[in-house]
């Protein structure tokens, strides 16, 4: 029985650890965030970061050396719709 009471124990002590950990470094990330949007450094980074992502899973489809069950073309059509549309989302929200 005193074993499940220690189990509990370091669990809480690991999680409450890991939680104040999240909450102080919380300000500092929360604060550049803030920073930058005011500063108009960046007002979609998610975006951005998609499209990045994008172009590298297509670069990563363009490459491989099978052609993922005859899907490959038709990925890579719909990256490059995607990036397309982004990119204008992004080139009509410039204010």
């Amino acid at each position: 029985m005193w074993i499940k009471w220690v189990r509990t124990l370091l669990a809480s002590g690991v999680l409450g650890f890991a939680a104040t950990g999240l909450i102080l470094s919380a300000p500092a990330w929360m604060d550049s965030c803030t920073t930058q949007a005011k500063e108009g450094k960046e007002r979609h980074p998610h975006i951005r970061a998609a499209i990045h992502e994008l172009r590298e899973a297509k670069k990563e489809l363009e490459t491989a050396d099978h052609d993922f069950g005859g899907h490959r073309k038709e990925a890579i059509e719909a990256v490059d719709v995607a990036i397309r549309q982004l990119e204008k989302a992004l080139k009509y929200d410039k204010k």
